[in-house]
């Protein structure tokens, strides 16, 4: 996972609520053995219609939005199943940055898990921030959303945030502790009975 970087874009206005996973990355796209190639897949049945044509007016197939590193969206973002791909998809698409008033937990979990910033704020300024046209910066490090109306404060959990700030995912950061795993088993070695 790479470290996280402020992130300075325009913003891309999903303003819609309880946006589950299986809407985000539908299932029959679940057979990729790796995190990466899900990006097309996102929000698919949205974005095509049955003919697999792009639908004109879904927000991503916008050209204004294409580079897009930041969504805005309404509340209880990434309920439904548990699935980590919802996540994969998102990070693959481009998204660095996801803003809403309410996260699913394991969606929520997921999005540190794999250096994605999700940011819970008031539903107010969710809504100021769905008509944002102007670009916004995120500044993990000083917790500050820049826009053109304000600058926006928000919360983080301080090990969340270092894990972002340094890249961390799970498996590095059990490599931080390499040396003390190596001492504990060599102190709980059980000599072979044979």
């Amino acid at each position: 996972m790479k470290p996280f970087e402020n992130v300075k874009s325009i913003v891309t206005p999903l303003d819609m609520v309880n946006v589950d996973t299986d809407q985000i990355i539908p299932k029959q796209f679940l057979k990729l053995v790796q995190k990466s190639g899900f990006g097309k897949f996102l929000f698919f049945n949205w974005r095509y219609d049955e003919n697999k044509n792009i639908k004109s007016d879904f927000i991503l197939n916008d050209s204004k939005y294409s580079d897009s590193k930041i969504l805005v969206a309404g509340d209880n973002f990434g309920c439904g199943s548990s699935r980590e791909h919802a996540v994969w998809a998102l990070d693959d698409y481009g998204f660095s940055v996801i803003i809403s008033s309410s996260f699913a937990d394991i969606f929520f979990s997921n999005c540190f898990k794999n250096g994605i910033l999700p940011i819970s704020l008031d539903s107010k300024i969710v809504e100021k921030l769905l008509k944002e046209t102007n670009s916004v910066e995120v500044d993990l490090k000083n917790q500050i959303i820049k826009t053109s109306f304000d600058d926006i404060h928000f919360e983080i959990n301080s090990h969340k945030k270092k894990i972002l700030l340094d890249g961390l995912d799970d498996i590095a950061q059990t490599f931080q502790f390499e040396g003390e795993i190596c001492q504990f088993e060599e102190k709980s070695t059980v000599p072979s009975v044979l």
